[in-house]
């Protein structure tokens, strides 16, 4: 049945010819070019058929999906109307049409009509990729809508998916173009592997990476990451195949290879934020010469700190039984147990801890003595805010920090300072006198 529609197109096709040859006769165009005139005209034609017909398919098609795409629930027909699916799959009727029309044209010069039909071959190969870039497009924008997947690097596998098409068409190109047979292209690829594999390293490397990144988890799409090696501090708003896309808190755009996520070092803030908790982790340094032992009078006065009167009592009592105990002669300090301004200090940043509703209650909070350095003596918090967010982060350390440099005054403690230009000035002015 094709067949007997194929050879009534062709008859069709030649009656066409014929009668314009013999329209052109009549017009008394020489009969040395009459033939070359025919092409001419009926090429002008074909061109003019296919644009009209490309035009009109377009409107139609276009204007009948977007109308379907305005009633359904589903926003996958938007993407596709928004990618031009629609747009590129139109253009196969007119190409269609313009395959049926060559032999027409050119029955007279039939060795033109194999070069020609190649090059629609090759036109039809790079239409396809072209319409399946744009559907893979709308199933992407389609699958970041959903919760499933919007963490998920989405572009990096559609990229690859595309860039295999990419691959195809241009064997199927190269086949046409040469005529030689796919397996011969693929021998030839095979040769030049070191080649190939040089050319497209940083493809294979980005494809290897994508597939690391996804089955290990290690970024999504939204995670704050840090990688100081390449100015990146913020959120992941792209991962594709051939780099990773961060938005800095500053607004800036930080731009890493994906291949870098597996190779180098990056911190992933995802596991602070599922928690729940942010850490912190600072130190407040005490200057050395101001700790010393507490006498009667200085516990009687910090009973008057309600955070560790019940600790003072406590404590009193349990050094008091041991030093009788022992029969420690308590007229030397340096006899037996006593308190420590440091030590009632760490006490009372523990009760503040204990009581601040900012701090995470379910995580770590410890008050703990670092080793002694140059610059005084460490007393560090170790803690958790309830609140992640970053300004109210950076609120609730400050208020934290600002009530316990305070309250050092209170137990005869002094901060560390390193010398300036004033203390030595006073210094030696005092020297003169």
């Amino acid at each position: 049945m094709h067949l007997k529609v194929k050879q009534m197109d062709m008859e069709l096709g030649r009656e066409i010819n014929s009668w314009f040859l013999g329209l052109l006769l009549e017009w008394g165009v020489s009969p040395r070019i009459v033939q070359y005139m025919n092409v001419l005209f009926l090429c002008i034609a074909i061109v003019i058929a296919t644009w009209m017909i490309a035009f009109i398919v377009r409107k139609v098609m276009n204007g009948v999906f977007s109308r379907i795409a305005r009633r359904t629930t589903t926003r996958f027909d938007d993407y596709l109307e928004k990618n031009k699916a629609i747009t590129h799959f139109s253009r196969l009727i007119p190409l269609m049409f313009f395959i049926e029309t060559i032999p027409v044209a050119f029955d007279h010069f039939p060795k033109y009509i194999a070069p020609i039909l190649k090059a629609c071959d090759v036109y039809f190969a790079i239409w396809f990729v072209m319409l399946l870039r744009s559907v893979l497009h709308s199933v992407r924008d389609h699958l970041k809508t959903k919760d499933a997947y919007k963490d998920k690097p989405i572009d990096s596998f559609i990229q690859i998916v595309i860039i295999i098409a990419y691959l195809i068409a241009g064997i199927i190109i190269f086949s046409i173009l040469t005529g030689k047979s796919v397996g011969t292209f693929l021998t030839a690829m095979g040769a030049a592997s070191a080649i190939i594999l040089l050319i497209f390293k940083d493809t294979i490397l980005g494809f290897v990476a994508s597939i690391q990144v996804s089955a290990n988890d290690m970024v999504r799409i939204g995670d704050w990451i840090t990688m100081e090696k390449y100015g990146a501090d913020g959120d992941v708003v792209e991962i594709n195949l051939a780099s990773v896309k961060v938005q800095n808190f500053d607004k800036t755009i930080t731009t890493i290879p994906t291949y870098y996520l597996i190779s180098d070092s990056f911190k992933n803030w995802r596991g602070m934020q599922q928690a729940g908790g942010r850490r912190i982790k600072r130190a407040i340094r005490i200057k050395v010469s101001s700790i010393r032992y507490l006498t009667d009078e200085d516990i009687e006065r910090l009973r008057k700190i309600q955070l560790i009167t019940e600790y003072l009592d406590f404590k009193g009592e349990e050094l008091k039984e041991y030093n009788q105990k022992m029969g420690v002669d308590v007229s030397l300090a340096i006899n037996g147990r006593r308190l420590t301004n440091i030590g009632v200090y760490r006490k009372y940043i523990n009760k503040y801890i204990e009581y601040n509703e900012n701090l995470h209650k379910g995580m770590t909070m410890m008050v703990r003595q670092l080793e002694p350095t140059t610059t005084g003596l460490p007393v560090e918090l170790y803690v958790f805010t309830n609140d992640i967010r970053w300004q109210n982060y950076e609120h609730i350390m400050a208020d934290l920090f600002d009530h316990l440099l305070a309250a050092v005054t209170y137990f005869d403690l002094e901060i560390f300072e390193m010398p300036n230009s004033n203390d030595v000035r006073r210094l030696a002015l005092d020297r003169d006198v």
